[in-house]
C-alpha cells in the first residue's frame, strides 16, 4: 500500500495529519508497518558493535517508532471522536499488539543492558540536565516493565498485558454502546417541562440525529449525573434518567472490571508491589500509597458533614413539593431550586450568556492572550479529522508561528463522552517537530440556525480542556519523551485546573459573558451570587469525587487472589468502609462506566485532580496575590512550569513558580472544609 499516508512523514503545515487522505483502511497496514520498523531500528542500535553511548543508544532510541507515533496518535483521536465499526474492529485487533509491542521493547534484554551499562557510568558521561533524566527515566522504564525478571516471569508478563490491553478496548467500547443504548427517549415535550427551549429543541435534534424523528432524546454523558436532572420537573423523568445512567453497562462490564483488577494485582505482585495502586503511585508524584491515602482520609470528614449539610437545606426546599426524603435523583433539582432561592442563581437563566462562539474567542483565546500574549487565526484551508472539527494557528505575541490548536466541541453517537485533549504532532528539538494539539468536548447541538449555548460547567470544561493545550502548545523540550503533557497523572490535571481560574477573572468574564440576542454583559452582582451558589455545592461535587476515587482505590488495592464475585456488592462495601457511602450522592462514576481507570490511564490514579488540585488553589492563590502584572506571571507559569513538561522533577517546577513546596489550605479553603 504504497499510496497508504501514513508510510511518509506529512507535508502540510506543522505536519498536521493528511486527514483528507486518510481512510478506515490504512490504520492497520501502518500500525503493521510501524511496528515492525521500529523493532528493525532497535535491532540496530542493539547490534551496533560499539560500546554504548549516549547517542547511539538513547538518542538512537528516541529517534525509533516514527510511523508508529503517527499512525497511533491519529487512530487513537479517531477511535474516541468519531468511531465506527471497522475502527472499533481494529482497535480490538491493535490494542494486544501494541501490549505486545511495548513488551519487545522493554523487555529486550540488549537493549536494557546497554541502557544499564549507561545507567552505571551516568556520572562520567557529562550529560547535561534533561539528558541525564532521560537517561534515568528510561532506566527506570525498563525495570518497572520487568526487564529484570526470568523468563517465566517476563512470558507470563507478556500475557498479563496483552491480556489488559484487549480487556480495556472491550470496555471502552461497550461503554460507547451502553451511553447509546441507554439513552432516554421520551415521546412529548411535556416530559421535558422545565427544560430551557433551547435545550428541548436539542432533545429534538438529539433524537432526529439518531433516528427518532418527532420524539426527544436525552443522550447520557460519561458522568453518572446528568445535567438535565437540574431543571426537570418531572420527579418520575428524572429517576428514569438517573436509573439509565447508573444502571448502564454492569452486566457487560462488572465481569471485566473483576478480571482486569484481578490481572493488575497478579502484574504488580510480579513486578514486586503489594498491590496495583503500590506499583502505579511509586511513579507519581505522590510517591507511597500512604501519601494518597492520608489525603483522602483527611478530606472524607468533612466533605460527608459539608453534604449533609447541604441536604437538610435540600430537605427544607423539597418538603414544600411534598417529598420527603431527598433522592440521588432529587438532589440536583433542589440544589438548583436552592441556588435560586438562596442566591437567585437561575442556570436556565444564565445559558443565554454562553454562546460557544463567544465563550471560545472572547473568553478562551482572549485569557490566553491576557496570560501569555497568544493569538488565534483560523485555519479554514486545512482539514481535520471530522466536518465538525475547527483547526486555528496559534501565534506568539510578535507574531511568531508557535503550532496548531483543533477545537472538535460538539456531541455525537460516535464519540465517547467526556472531554479530553489530545497531542497530534509532540514538539521536540531533537526532530524539529511543533506542536499540534487537539481538544474534543461534547457539547450538545442547537437546533439549526440557533447558536449553541452552554452550560457554565461546559464553559468551566472547555477552560479545562484548553489548559491541557496550552500544556502541549508551550512545550519547549529536546526529547520527545518529556513533551507536554507527558508528565505523571497527578501532575498533568494541574495546568488544566488552573486554567479554570480564568473563567471568572472580572475581566476575561466581562469580555465573554454576553446575552446572545441582547448583548447585554452578565452583571458583576450576578457573578458574585454564582460564586456562592458554588460554594453551597461544594459538599456533594467533593462526596461524588471522593466517592469515585475511593471505588478506583478499592480496587487496585485488592491483594492479588482475593475474590470478587459480585461488582455492586464490592462498591457498595468499598464505599461503606471508606465512610463516603451517601445514597443521595452516588459516585461520580460507578464501576461500570468509569472508563478513566478500566479503560484509559487513571487506574489507581483517579485520585489525581484532587491532587493536582492542590497545586492548582496554590497556584491561584499565588497568581492573585504577587503582586506581578497578569502578562508577567503568565511568562513566569508558562517558562518555569507548562516549557518544562516532564524534562524536570515537576514538584521542581512548581517550586519554581511559587517559591516554595505545595501547601494544602487554598484547596481546603476552597473546597469548604476548613
Amino acid at each position: 500500500m504504497t499510496e497508504n499516508p501514513f508510510f511518509r512523514p506529512s507535508t502540510l503545515d506543522y505536519e498536521l495529519p493528511p486527514f483528507a487522505e486518510i481512510r478506515e483502511e490504512h490504520y492497520l497496514p501502518a500500525y503493521e508497518r510501524g511496528m515492525a520498523e521500529q523493532l528493525a531500528e532497535i535491532a540496530a542500535i542493539t547490534a551496533d558493535g560499539n560500546p554504548p553511548t549516549f547517542e547511539n543508544t538513547l538518542v538512537a532510541l528516541e529517534r525509533t517508532g516514527e510511523l508508529l507515533r503517527r499512525v497511533d496518535v491519529v487512530f487513537r483521536n479517531q477511535s474516541s471522536s468519531d468511531t465506527t465499526d471497522v475502527l472499533d474492529e481494529v482497535e480490538a485487533k491493535v490494542s494486544p499488539l501494541l501490549a505486545v509491542h511495548h513488551d519487545a521493547i522493554h523487555l529486550d534484554r540488549a537493549l536494557f543492558a546497554r541502557i544499564e551499562e549507561l545507567y552505571r557510568t551516568r556520572d562520567r558521561l557529562g550529560l547535561d540536565p534533561e539528558s541525564l533524566r532521560l537517561l534515568e527515566r528510561r532506566y527506570g522504564a525498563f525495570e518497572r516493565s520487568g526487564a529484570r525478571l526470568g523468563e517465566a516471569e517476563q512470558a507470563r508478563l507478556r500475557g498479563l498485558n496483552a491480556d489488559l490491553a484487549a480487556l480495556g478496548t472491550t470496555f471502552q467500547q461497550n461503554v460507547n454502546a451502553a451511553n447509546r443504548a441507554s439513552a432516554l427517549v421520551l415521546d412529548s415535550a411535556a416530559e421535558l417541562a422545565g427544560l430551557s427551549e433551547d435545550a428541548i429543541a436539542g432533545a429534538a435534534e438529539n433524537a432526529r440525529v439518531l433516528g427518532h424523528e418527532g420524539r426527544y432524546v436525552l443522550s447520557l454523558q460519561n458522568t453518572s449525573g446528568q445535567p438535565a436532572l437540574a431543571q426537570l420537573t418531572d420527579r418520575s423523568v428524572r429517576e428514569r434518567l438517573l436509573a439509565a445512567s447508573l444502571g448502564r453497562g454492569i452486566e457487560e462490564n462488572g465481569p471485566i472490571a473483576i478480571r482486569m483488577a484481578g490481572l493488575r494485582a497478579e502484574r504488580a505482585e510480579l513486578l514486586g508491589h503489594p498491590s496495583h495502586a503500590a506499583y502505579v503511585v511509586a511513579d507519581e508524584t505522590a510517591g507511597t500509597v500512604e501519601a494518597v491515602s492520608a489525603l483522602l482520609a483527611r478530606l472524607v470528614g468533612p466533605a460527608v458533614a459539608n453534604a449533609r449539610r447541604e441536604a437538610a437545606e435540600l430537605a427544607r426546599v423539597a418538603a414544600a413539593d411534598g417529598v420527603e426524603e431527598i433522592a440521588a435523583h432529587d438532589w440536583a433539582y433542589y440544589s438548583e431550586k436552592v441556588r435560586q432561592e438562596s442566591f437567585q442563581v437561575d442556570a436556565a437563566v444564565l445559558r443565554p450568556y454562553f454562546e460557544l462562539e463567544r465563550v471560545l474567542r472572547d473568553g478562551v483565546f482572549f485569557a490566553a492572550n491576557l496570560a501569555y500574549g497568544l493569538s488565534f487565526t483560523e485555519r479554514p484551508d486545512l482539514t481535520a479529522h471530522h466536518p465538525d472539527a475547527r483547526v486555528f494557528e496559534v501565534f506568539e505575541e510578535d507574531g511568531t508561528a508557535l503550532g496548531l490548536f483543533i477545537g472538535d466541541f460538539h456531541a455525537r453517537a460516535s464519540k465517547r463522552g467526556g472531554a479530553w485533549m489530545d497531542s497530534l504532532v509532540e514538539q521536540s528539538e531533537l526532530t524539529g517537530q511543533r506542536p499540534v494539539v487537539l481538544n474534543n468536548l461534547n457539547i450538545p447541538r442547537a437546533a439549526p440556525g440557533e447558536p449553541v449555548l452552554m452550560s457554565w460547567d461546559e464553559v468551566r470544561t472547555l477552560f479545562h480542556e484548553f489548559g491541557h493545550a496550552l500544556h502541549g502548545l508551550f512545550s519547549r523540550v529536546r526529547y520527545p519523551l518529556f513533551s507536554g503533557t507527558a508528565v505523571p497523572r497527578d501532575f498533568v490535571e494541574f495546568p488544566s485546573q488552573v486554567n479554570e481560574m480564568w473563567m471568572v477573572r472580572p475581566e476575561v468574564l466581562a469580555n465573554y459573558a454576553r446575552h446572545h440576542g441582547t448583548g447585554e454583559v452578565l452583571s458583576p452582582e450576578l457573578v458574585e451570587r454564582i460564586t456562592a451558589a458554588e460554594g453551597f455545592g461544594q459538599g456533594f461535587r467533593t462526596v461524588e469525587y471522593l466517592a469515585a476515587t475511593l471505588l478506583d482505590w478499592a480496587w487496585h488495592t485488592v491483594p492479588r487472589g482475593e475474590e470478587i464475585t459480585d461488582v455492586e456488592e464490592f462498591e457498595a462495601r468499598a464505599l461503606a468502609a471508606a465512610g463516603i457511602a451517601v445514597d443521595a450522592v452516588p459516585p461520580r462514576y460507578r464501576t461500570a462506566y468509569f472508563q478513566h481507570i478500566f479503560a484509559s490511564g487513571y487506574s489507581a490514579a483517579y485520585y489525581a485532580y484532587i491532587w493536582s488540585e492542590v497545586l492548582d488553589a496554590d497556584t491561584v492563590q499565588w497568581f492573585e496575590g504577587n503582586g506581578r502584572p497578569v502578562r508577567e506571571s503568565g511568562e513566569v507559569f508558562r517558562r518555569e512550569l507548562l516549557a518544562r513538561g516532564f524534562s524536570r522533577d515537576p514538584l521542581e517546577s512548581f517550586r519554581a513558580v511559587v517559591g516554595r513546596a505545595p501547601e494544602t489550605g487554598p484547596l481546603l479553603a476552597r473546597r469548604g472544609l476548613l
